[in-house]
This record gives C-alpha cells, sequence and structure tokens, in this order.
C-alpha cells in the first residue's frame, strides 16, 4: 500500500510527496487504516489533523458503512472523503475515448488478442516458450545484447480502466511480443479443437495492416518514424509537458516499485525499499543531500546512541 500525503507548507502552497509503502496481509478496510495510522504515528502525526483522504472508487475504500473513508471519520470527523482524481479523469479518458468508433474498436480487438493467447495456462506457456525461443535465435544471431537482466520473459498485460498508462503499456507489450503473439494465434487456429477456437483465432489475427497499408506505404514507414522520432522532441508544443501517468504519486509510486524491486533483489526488506523509493521519487528533495550531510548525520546518531 503506497501513503501519499497532500499537506500546505508554511507558504500556503499545497504539496504533494510520497510518504511511505506498506505491506499488507490483506486488503481489508481495517487492515489498511491499522497501517496507516501505525505508520503516521510512528512519525507523531496524529489522526485528529487530518482534513481530507483520498482512494479509489472501491467499496472498501468508500463504503457508507465499513469503508476505510468511514473508519476514518469516525475517528476525526474533518476527514472528508475524495474520490482520487486521478482515478476520475482516467476513467473520463476511457468513457470518452469509446465514444470514438477507431479507438472503440482498437481497444476491443487488443482486448480480444490477449484473451485468446492468455486465455488458458497452456496458451500462456506456449507464450512464454515462443518468446525464450526467439530470444535465443536473436542472441545467437547477434541482434540482441545479453547482459544482466536483459531480455527477461515478458507477459500480455490488459488494460485497466482506473490504473494510469496501463492502456499504453498493454499496446507496448503486444508490440515487443506481436511476432510470438502472431505465432501462438496461428497455432490455435490450424491446432483448435473446435469451430469456435477457430474463428475466435482468425479474427485476433492482425489482418488490418496488410489491407490498410500498401507496399511502398510499409518500407517508407520506418524512416518516418524516425524523422518523427527526432521532430517531435523539437517541437515547442511539447516542451516541458508531463505525461498524464506522471499527475498521479501513486502510480509513479508503483512504478519506481517496480523498477526497485525486481526478481534479483526480490528479498528487500519493506523498510529498505520505502526508503529507496522515497529517494527516487522525490528526487528534488534528494538532490539536496551532500555525502558529508549524511555522513554527519550517521555521526550524530553515532553520538546520541553512546550517550
Amino acid at each position: 500500500m503506497a501513503i501519499i500525503l497532500r499537506f500546505v507548507d508554511k507558504e500556503g502552497f499545497i504539496r504533494e510527496r510520497f510518504f511511505h509503502v506498506v505491506h499488507v496481509r490483506d486488503t481489508t478496510a481495517l487492515t489498511l487504516k491499522n497501517e496507516i495510522c501505525a505508520i503516521l504515528s510512528h512519525y507523531n502525526l496524529h489522526i485528529e489533523n487530518i482534513r481530507g483522504q483520498g482512494y479509489d472508487g472501491a467499496s472498501k475504500m468508500r463504503g457508507e458503512w465499513n469503508g476505510l473513508q468511514t473508519l476514518f471519520l469516525k475517528d476525526c470527523p474533518y476527514a472528508y472523503y475524495v474520490y482520487c482524481m486521478a482515478h476520475r479523469l482516467q476513467l473520463a479518458l476511457v468513457t470518452a475515448s469509446r465514444e470514438v468508433k477507431d479507438v472503440h474498436q482498437f481497444f476491443d480487438h487488443l482486448v480480444n488478442i490477449i484473451n485468446i493467447v492468455v486465455g488458458s495456462s497452456k496458451r500462456n506457456d506456449e507464450l512464454q516458450h515462443a518468446q525464450a525461443e526467439q530470444v535465443e535465435n536473436m542472441i545467437a544471431s547477434n541482434e540482441i545484447e545479453t547482459r544482466k537482466g536483459a531480455n527477461q520473459i515478458d507477459a500480455l498485460q490488459r488494460a485497466g480502466d482506473t490504473r494510469w498508462g496501463s492502456h499504453f503499456q498493454s499496446i507496448c507489450n503486444l508490440i515487443k511480443m506481436f511476432d510470438v503473439a502472431c505465432k501462438v494465434i496461428n497455432t490455435i487456429f490450424e491446432e483448435g479443437t473446435n469451430y469456435k477456437q477457430h474463428d475466435d483465432a482468425e479474427g485476433a489475427y492482425q489482418k488490418y495492416y496488410p489491407q490498410d497499408f500498401i507496399e511502398q506505404e510499409q518500407e517508407l514507414l520506418e524512416s518516418q518514424l524516425q524523422h518523427y522520432e527526432l521532430d517531435v522532441i523539437k517541437h515547442l508544443d511539447f516542451h516541458n509537458m508531463s505525461t498524464i501517468s506522471e499527475l498521479s504519486t501513486t502510480e509513479r509510486a508503483f512504478s519506481a516499485m517496480k523498477l526497485l524491486k525486481t526478481r534479483l533483489r526480490n528479498r528487500m526488506e519493506d523498510e529498505l525499499l520505502a526508503d529507496n523509493m522515497i529517494v527516487y521519487i522525490e528526487k528534488e528533495i534528494a538532490e539536496n543531500f551532500t555525502v558529508e550531510m549524511i555522513m554527519d548525520e550517521f555521526y550524530s546518531m553515532k553520538n546520541r546512541r553512546q550517550a
């Protein structure tokens, strides 16, 4: 569970900072409340001073009887609940996009492909096997480099209506695994045990592109994309632009956790993970600390223990 503090500083400006990440044994409202209270108490922050709380729209979070917001309101009547603005904006974007025919059809087709390819453990195993085989072939032909942590086996990801960047990530994963996904779909089409599997596989196979682009356009596409990549970063409209995901501190927190707590560092203790995430996410604060300041702090802690 990521904890984000939104507060007003001494100058009267609203600030939002990543505060902590907590391991929870379950996600019941009472467990979440107890863990939040324990963290706040540890840093001498008092529940009665809370002037607002914000979560997603799940019933265990916003429920009027037993939801997390209700439990906090019992302790502090001024902790008014506000549905997470990031989630509300994401839901608005998803709903609006569904009104655009081409966008709606695109994501419907994307979901259909993912459901077919990873619809069973057998198909998922086939996908991973095909990907591992592809990586081995590319390494053998020197198309990709080999180094520690590189060339990990990926998985197709479904987009979530309330998760920042999940639609983009879903598309990126399919692009990265396009060849192996096509291979699995083709296998289902050829070896399917019933007509439904045949029809689903045939409908999911990415046959739009050959029809939409003539051969000359396909050949020009790669060079056009290279020009776009160079031109877009110079365009004034894109200077200092933040991505949608950067509007949500919570989303950045979980993105950071994926980077920091990798398979090789999976045994990292929760406290160390939280400390690393704070330094990673709040870079503008961390940049103000020097090595000498950190050494002085540790030295003073040592002296306090001896005293």
